[in-house]
């Protein structure tokens, strides 16, 4: 986690723009723009709570990792329709999937012992407005 790497995280915005588009949906704007608001939200958030401070790199960094169940969710938003009870299924997993790992490696990163769901519950939102915007 002191490593930071800011590439992996671009490649798999880039990849989730690209399988939205695959299913007409052009939004790369608001996918920089959640995620820049995302990131620095996630670093007051957890500057406030843990004990020894966190860098703009690593947030960076582990959102955009995690990242990776809404990108499969978009991909398969293009081969089939997540508006009926199976979408939302999906939708709802790929959310839990991305919040559960995202605060996972903040946890463990941080030392911050027994806060798993007081990180979870903002990364779930963030990757909420993802997921919004993969189904609709």
């Amino acid at each position: 986690m002191q490593d930071t790497d800011l590439a992996g995280p671009l490649v798999f915005c880039l990849a989730f723009g690209g399988t939205l588009m695959l299913s007409g949906k052009l939004s790369f704007g608001y996918i920089y723009g959640i995620g820049v608001v995302g990131c620095l939200a996630m670093y007051t958030l957890l500057n406030l709570m843990s004990m020894t401070g966190v860098s703009v790199g690593c947030i960076i960094s582990v959102l955009g990792y995690c990242l990776l169940p809404m990108v499969i969710l978009s991909f398969s938003a293009a081969l089939l329709s997540l508006q009926g009870m199976l979408g939302i299924l999906f939708t709802v997993l790929a959310v839990i999937w991305c919040s559960a790992s995202a605060s996972k490696l903040f946890v463990s990163a941080l030392s911050m012992d027994h806060q798993q769901p007081l990180v979870a519950y903002p990364c779930a939102l963030v990757y909420g407005v993802f997921a919004l915007l993969t189904v609709f």
